[in-house]
């Protein structure tokens, strides 16, 4: 049986590694995109299921990511800007947006008999709109000036809402998730977690705990799953690790 190949944007960051490892870990054929200069353990670059891109996809030409998304059924973008100084402020501000974008706009020059699926790595800090979910008066001031004053988080917001607004619901070519984690930390294993459609705490002033590790499980689960996927597509599920 020919197997499945899923894109994976943002590959060598530390969710994107573990999300490679459990896609390969399924028999999942991956293609992955790192930043130059950047590299996956060597123990994930030796599988004979995996292909590396080194490429900037900010700078990587439409006409070469058509080629890059053709035979694939499902992408992930685990891309995220550097903690520094550069990555916050510098450039390029939408990252993830314009990935999201281009590879969207790739997809759409290719020809499918199915929707393709699209994963996107987001935020606790970004609302649904769909829901209308409430958030207090003071996390709306901080939302306010995350959005104002951090570009990531801007960038987070734009690329759920290309998602939602530009891809829609109703697509022929596209199903999307965008998995909404809270705090991440480090686990050595996957553990317990417990999906939301919408966050059951303050992201800014009561904020959980969700492992990459337990992130990168459910990406996998979506893209393998397909009871899984119509549960969710087209929505925003809230990721926590269970007390």
């Amino acid at each position: 049986m020919k197997r499945d190949t899923t894109l994976v944007v943002g590959a060598s960051g530390a969710t994107g590694r573990l999300l490679v490892e459990q896609l390969l870990r399924k028999g999942m054929n991956v293609r992955a995109i790192v930043r130059a200069g950047s590299a996956l353990p060597s123990h994930l670059l030796s599988h004979e299921n995996l292909t590396v891109i080194s490429a900037s996809i900010s700078d990587m030409p439409q006409a070469e990511l058509t080629k890059v998304v053709a035979g694939c059924g499902s992408f992930v973008s685990c891309l995220g800007h550097n903690l520094s100084f550069k990555g916050i402020l510098g450039k390029p501000r939408r990252l993830v947006t314009d990935a999201v974008r281009n590879i969207c706009q790739a997809v759409s020059q290719g020809e499918s008999d199915r929707p393709l699926k699209f994963v996107l790595m987001n935020t606790t800090g970004n609302i649904n709109h769909d829901l209308n979910e409430v958030v207090s008066v003071g996390q709306k001031l901080v939302l306010a000036l995350l959005r104002l004053l951090v570009p990531p988080h801007a960038d987070n917001e734009q690329a759920a809402n290309y998602l939602r607004l530009k891809v829609g619901q109703d697509n022929p070519q596209i199903e999307w998730v965008a998995v909404r984690p809270d705090g991440l930390i480090n686990e050595g294993q996957v553990a317990d977690y417990e999906l939301h459609a919408s966050p059951t705490r303050s992201a800014i002033f009561n904020a959980g705990k969700t492992s990459r590790r337990n992130v990168a499980h459910f990406m996998s689960e979506l893209i393998t799953e397909e009871g899984l996927w119509n549960e969710w597509k087209g929505q925003m599920p809230v990721i926590y690790n269970t007390p």
